[in-house]
């Protein structure tokens, strides 16, 4: 359906495509991978039309519809969320605003003399609209926006007053209803919920058409693709399979190349050393020049890219008592809704809780009232003996200095410690070299929600909150966050929608149920094998 072939471009004066070429077919579910500002946006916008390759060509099936979500949404305001979604319905959508002005042409008394070829005309277009399902289109359209986790107020509510994480998601079921021969998303997994995440997996799984997409969810990747392409160094590498298939071949792979490579090396040493040791000789000139040019001709093996492996120790933190924080009778309501009533909970030492919920269960409020940035209207919220407390909010990124470099921000922090072991710490969360001297006002969201992972680690704390501590990071970063984590001997209190994150590190499952608290003893894994679902949302 599309092609690639032989791409080359330059962004300025930085190489991203050299002579690259892949396809995608009709039923390919591909997973774009590769570092960041390897080209995974450059290579949509030259598939949409928005940029073109210097050299190369980008051949499409005549006809075939291309429907792109990514992360800029632009301007959502004056329409319901409904309204927003079946504007993107394709040709549908173009059927049904002539039905519309054709309805009112047909009340329209100036246009009377006009009247039978009008309805001509929309008998001809409703006929259309019929065919093309129109009639279904807004019920289908509340449905895509149910699987995201709309409420039918929000669906009938001015879309101008939704979050850039909920018009995010308006974005993406105006394609996802469009249902084109050709679906492009870009990190369509940022900004959902457990329970839409597993929706969305499944919608993909019974769509039909083609699929290029990026995501930073592994188990999200695994769900959904059948091939992989990864871009590095210019060049588009395609391998069968899902991401875990793709990562274990892409490691066999460097091995061999790092097996032939050393081959080679010892190989062309002992010719170089032959060469070193008889040039000299007269009695040895022939086989020194033919040696010579045999080492001119050989097609030298490169050693295997070497990607940046990010790595996090944790200092020891100071042990707290056994008792970390505990809650009392606590009720806590927003105007007349009441998200907790003469709730009790008691976190022990060692303990890693994940809070699962669906929205508006309460989650990120339990994690406000458990750092006191939120007051409970009545009982006790009370941190033990000895607990020293770090919070990873989910607005903790908007908190950073702008005009401060990320090096000046970890040394404002920790004005004591050395040059050498900030700049050791920034490297750890990958920013190594000149990068440390990067403006926080020009940081990604991946590049701050590092810096404030920093910036609450370097000191460790006993007891860590994390409020989706793993949005905005890629799936390398997520890695050196889990080995981290997993080396952690202090207690944590985490939501996430990450489900490798949850079953890594969860030893103890907090559900949040309108009738209270459920606990389950085992990590997350533990919890989808008993209740047989992976989301409180879902049942099986």
């Amino acid at each position: 359906m599309i092609r690639l072939d032989n791409i080359t471009k330059h962004n300025g004066q930085r190489l991203v495509f050299i002579e690259a070429s892949a396809a995608l077919q009709k039923g390919e579910k591909i997973g774009l991978v590769g570092p960041n500002g390897a080209g995974k946006t450059t290579l949509f916008r030259m598939i949409t039309g928005q940029d073109e390759p210097d050299e190369g060509n980008i051949l499409i099936d005549r006809g075939a519809t291309i429907g792109f979500f990514s992360q800029d949404v632009g301007e959502m305001a004056g329409r319901s969320a409904v309204a927003e979604v079946m504007d993107g319905a394709g040709a549908v959508s173009e059927v049904a605003a002539e039905l519309s002005a054709l309805e009112a042409a047909m009340a329209d008394p100036g246009q009377m003399d006009q009247l039978d070829s009008i309805l001509e005309r929309f008998g001809e277009v409703q006929a259309r609209f019929e065919e093309l399902g129109g009639y279904a289109l807004d019920s289908r359209a509340r449905e895509v926006l149910h699987g995201l986790g709309f409420s039918q107020e929000m669906m009938d509510g001015d879309v101008g007053r939704l979050s850039g994480g909920w018009k995010m998601r308006v974005a993406l079921a105006r394609i996802l209803l469009m249902r084109p021969d050709v679906m492009l998303l870009d990190e369509p997994s940022n900004h959902l919920d457990l329970e839409s995440l597993i929706w969305l997996e499944q919608f993909l799984a019974g769509y039909d058409g083609a699929l290029l997409m990026t995501s930073h969810d592994r188990a999200f990747m695994n769900r959904v693709i059948n091939k992989v392409i990864e871009i590095d160094g210019g060049s588009l590498t395609s391998f069968s399979g899902d991401y875990e298939f793709y990562e274990q071949q892409r490691a066999q792979n460097e091995k061999q190349q790092q097996a032939q490579f050393d081959r080679q090396q010892a190989a062309l040493a002992k010719e170089i050393s032959f060469i070193e040791r008889f040039k000299a000789r007269a009695s040895h000139a022939a086989q020194v020049q033919s040696r010579v040019k045999k080492l001119e001709k050989i097609d030298r093996v490169e050693p295997p890219k070497r990607r940046q492996a990010l790595s996090f120790d944790f200092p020891p933190a100071p042990r707290s008592g056994e008792d970390v924080v505990k809650l009392r009778g606590v009720n806590k309501r927003y105007g007349e809704r009441i998200i907790y009533h003469d709730l009790d909970l008691l976190v022990r030492r060692r303990e890693r809780c994940c809070i699962l919920g669906v929205n508006g269960a309460g989650k990120s409020t339990l994690l406000k009232l458990v750092t006191g940035t939120t007051q409970p209207d009545a009982g006790t919220v009370t941190l033990g003996g000895s607990v020293k407390m770090g919070y990873f909010a989910q607005h903790a990124m908007d908190l950073l200095d702008e005009s401060r470099t990320v090096f000046e921000t970890l040394d404002d922090a920790f004005p004591l410690a050395s040059q050498g072991s900030l700049r050791a710490l920034a490297g750890s969360f990958g920013f190594s070299g000149d990068e440390v001297d990067k403006s926080c006002r020009v940081l990604s969201g991946g590049e701050k929600a590092r810096l404030v992972m920093a910036l609450m680690l370097f000191d460790p704390p006993n007891f860590l909150v994390l409020d989706e501590p793993t949005n905005h990071l890629d799936i390398a970063t997520k890695e050196m966050l889990i080995n981290a984590l997993a080396q952690y001997e202090g207690t944590m209190l985490f939501v996430s929608h990450d489900r490798h994150f949850l079953s890594a590190l969860s030893n103890r499952v907090l559900e949040l149920t309108p009738d209270g608290i459920h606990q389950y003893d085992g990590g997350y894994s533990e919890y989808v094998a008993r209740t047989g679902q992976e989301a409180p949302g879902l049942h099986a």
